[in-house]
C-alpha cells in the first residue's frame, strides 16, 4: 500500500520552476518569513495549524520522522526500533548524545512524559486520540491516571510501548508533532507561558517572541543530525498582509510569503520572468471543507447538513482561487488510498436542497453564523458560500477572524459553521486513518479538539479501530476497502461539506535554495527549514 502511494505522489508532485540541482550549501545566513496573523502557540502538544506547525517542527523532534518531500518514514530521535510478533509491543532505542536546548540530555523518561502530556486532559491536546492504542489511554484521557501504564523506560535510552491492539498507524503517530519530546522541568517552570517560550531538541532554538511583531529562532549548534540546519537564523514576521508580502519578496526584503500568493497576484507572479521560477507548486494530501456542528440545532438534523452540501457551488469557489484546487465531494483527496473515483456524493442541486430543508422543518430556511479565516481569499470564499446558502433560504452571518480565533471557536463548539480554508485538513500521515481520528472521530470532539463538527458515531469509531488493527500485509487491500466504506458512511451523516483539494504553493526569494521536494512537501509541513540554505554564503 505504501509503495503504491509513494509512486503516486511522485507522479503528481510536479513543480513549477525550481529546476535547479541541489548545490553544495554552506552553513550561515538567515531567512525572513511573513504571516498576516501571529502564532497562537509553540506548544507542540497543542498547536495544530500549519502556521504554528512551521516553527514547531523546527524547535522539536520526535521518535520518527520523514525523509524531506517523501512519505518514507524513518527513525529520528529513535536510532532503531523493533516490533513484537503480535504487533502490540514497540521497543525504541534512542540516539545517544541528544540534548535539549537547555543542555540537558534527552532520555526515555522525557519520551514517556511527553506522550502522557499529549493525552492528559489538562493539556487539551487536539491530538490526544492519536495515542488511543497505547495501554492505559482510557484511564489517562479520562483523568483517572497520570501515567501511561503501557509505557516503560527500562533504561535511559530505551522506551517500550505496549498497545491494547495492533495498530497499522502507530509508527505514523510517533512522527506527529503531538509526539514531540519536551523537557518536563521547562514545561513546569514556564507554566501557562510554556507555549510562548518553548525548549526542544530540534534544529532551531527559540530566541524571542514579541507578540504581533515577530518570532526569532536560531541554529542549534549541538543538533544531533550532522550538517544541518544550514541557516543561522529564522525570523517570522507578523502583521503582513499577503499582498504586501508578495511585493516585499519581489523587492528582496523577505524570503518566504507564508500566506502564499493572493489570487489577484497569482497570474502575474507565475508568468513574470523575474518571479515565475521562484514559485513551487504541487498537490497536497489536503481537503478544505465546511463543518456543521451536529450538536447545535438546526445542524443536528441530517437533512439540513445534506442540504448544505447540495447548495455549495464548488466550481465557482475554485475559480475564485485561480483554479489552484480541484473540486471534491468526498473527505479523502485523490492520491490517498481509499479515495473512490466513482463516488457521486451530494452534487449542486438547489431544488433538492430546498426540499430537504422543508422536510427537516425549515421551509423558510434559518439564520446562522459562518466562521472563516480573515486572510485573502478566505473572506471572499466565505461570501461565495454565504450566497450559495442564501439560495436555499439559509442566512449566514460571516464571522471573519484571525486563524487562532476560528480554531478556538471550533474547538470549543461555539461555531455552528466553519469554512476551513487556510486551515483545511492536510493529513498528518499518508494513510486514510489520518483523515479520521482527530477530525471526524469521537476523540476529536473534546474541548480544544479539531473535530469542529462535534461528530461522534461510535459504530463508525469501532469500525475505524478494527480497520487499523489489520496490520498484516495480506490484509492491506481489505483494510483500505473498509476505510473507503467508512468515509462513504460518514458522508451519509454529512457532518462536512467537502469543497476542494488544494495545491501547495511556495513563493520564495532567489536568496534561498533547497531541493525542489523541500519547497513542495506532499503532506508533512509547508517548509522543512533544516534543509534550506542561503545562496550567498561563501
Amino acid at each position: 500500500m505504501r509503495k503504491t502511494l509513494l509512486s503516486g505522489l511522485f507522479a503528481f508532485s510536479m513543480l513549477v520552476g525550481m529546476q535547479q540541482s541541489f548545490a553544495d550549501p554552506k552553513q550561515g545566513g538567515a531567512a525572513v518569513i511573513t504571516f498576516n496573523n501571529d502564532f497562537t502557540t509553540l506548544d507542540p502538544q497543542v498547536g495544530y495549524d500549519l502556521q504554528n506547525y512551521v516553527a514547531i517542527r523546527g524547535i522539536f523532534d520526535r521518535l520518527m520522522d520523514y525523509k524531506p518531500g517523501t512519505v518514507e518514514l524513518v527513525p529520528s530521535l529513535a536510532e532503531k526500533y523493533t516490533i513484537s510478533e503480535d504487533g502490540k509491543t514497540y521497543t525504541f532505542n534512542l540516539r545517544k548524545g541528544v540534548k535539549f536546548h537547555n543542555g540537558r540530555p534527552l532520555t526515555s523518561v522525557d519520551v514517556k512524559y511527553s506522550l502522557e502530556r499529549a493525552v492528559n486532559p489538562a493539556t487539551q491536546s487536539p491530538g490526544s486520540g492519536y495515542f488511543s492504542a497505547i495501554v492505559g489511554y482510557d484511564e489517562l484521557s479520562a483523568g483517572k491516571a497520570t501515567e501511561f501504564s503501557g509505557i516503560s523506560t527500562p533504561s535511559d535510552d530505551v522506551v517500550e510501548i505496549k498497545l491494547s491492539r495492533a495498530d497499522a498507524t502507530f509508527l505514523y503517530s510517533m512522527s506527529l508533532h503531538f509526539a514531540s519530546v519536551v523537557p518536563k522541568e521547562e514545561v513546569e517552570k514556564a507554566g501557562a507561558d510554556w507555549g510562548k517560550q518553548p525548549v526542544g531538541s530540534g534544529a532551531f532554538k527559540f530566541v524571542e517572541w514579541i507578540p504581533g511583531q515577530h518570532v526569532i529562532l536560531e541554529r542549534n549548534k549541538d543538533y544531533w543530525l550532522s550538517g544541518v540546519p544550514y541557516l543561522d537564523r529564522l525570523t517570522f514576521e507578523f502583521g503582513q498582509d499577503p499582498t504586501v508580502s508578495v511585493l516585499r519578496l519581489k523587492k528582496g526584503e523577505i524570503d518566504v510569503a507564508g500566506d502564499g500568493v493572493p489570487p489577484a497576484q497569482f497570474a502575474a507572479v507565475t508568468t513574470d520572468p523575474s518571479t515565475k521560477d521562484l514559485v513551487a507548486m504541487g498537490d497536497w494530501l489536503q481537503t478544505a471543507f465546511i463543518t456543521m456542528n451536529v450538536t447545535q440545532p438546526p445542524f443536528d438534523k441530517v437533512e439540513v447538513r445534506q442540504a448544505v452540501n447540495m447548495a455549495i457551488n464548488r466550481d465557482r469557489i475554485v475559480r475564485l482561487i485561480n483554479n489552484r484546487a480541484n473540486p471534491t465531494l468526498q473527505v479523502l483527496p485523490p492520491a490517498m488510498p481509499g479515495y473512490d473515483p466513482e463516488y457521486k456524493g451530494y452534487g449542486n442541486d438547489i431544488e433538492r436542497a430546498k426540499k430537504l430543508l422543508a422536510d427537516a422543518g425549515y421551509p423558510d430556511g434559518f439564520d446562522t453564523e459562518l466562521y472563516a479565516m480573515n486572510v485573502d481569499p478566505h473572506p471572499r470564499i466565505a461570501q461565495a458560500i454565504q450566497q450559495d446558502l442564501a439560495a436555499i433560504g439559509i442566512k449566514a452571518e460571516i464571522r471573519s477572524l484571525a486563524q487562532g480565533e476560528v480554531i478556538g471557536a471550533g474547538g470549543s463548539g461555539k461555531a455552528p459553521m466553519i469554512w476551513s480554508g487556510g486551515m483545511g485538513w492536510l493529513t498528518d500521515f499518508p494513510d486514510p486513518a489520518g483523515f479520521y481520528s482527530a477530525i471526524l472521530g469521537c476523540a476529536g470532539t473534546s474541548e480544544g479538539g479539531w473535530n469542529w463538527a462535534k461528530y461522534c458515531n461510535k459504530e463508525i469509531d469501532a469500525r475505524a479501530a478494527k480497520a487499523d488493527s489489520m496490520t498484516k500485509p495480506d490484509q492491506a487491500a481489505a483494510r483500505i476497502a473498509e476505510w473507503q466504506s467508512i468515509f462513504q458512511d460518514v458522508m451519509k451523516d454529512a457532518p462536512w461539506a467537502p469543497v476542494y483539494n488544494e495545491k501547495h504553493i511556495t513563493f520564495h526569494s532567489d536568496r534561498i535554495g533547497a531541493e525542489p521536494s523541500v519547497f513542495v512537501d506532499p503532506f508533512d509541513t509547508p517548509l522543512n527549514y533544516r534543509y534550506i540554505y542561503a545562496k550567498d554564503v561563501q
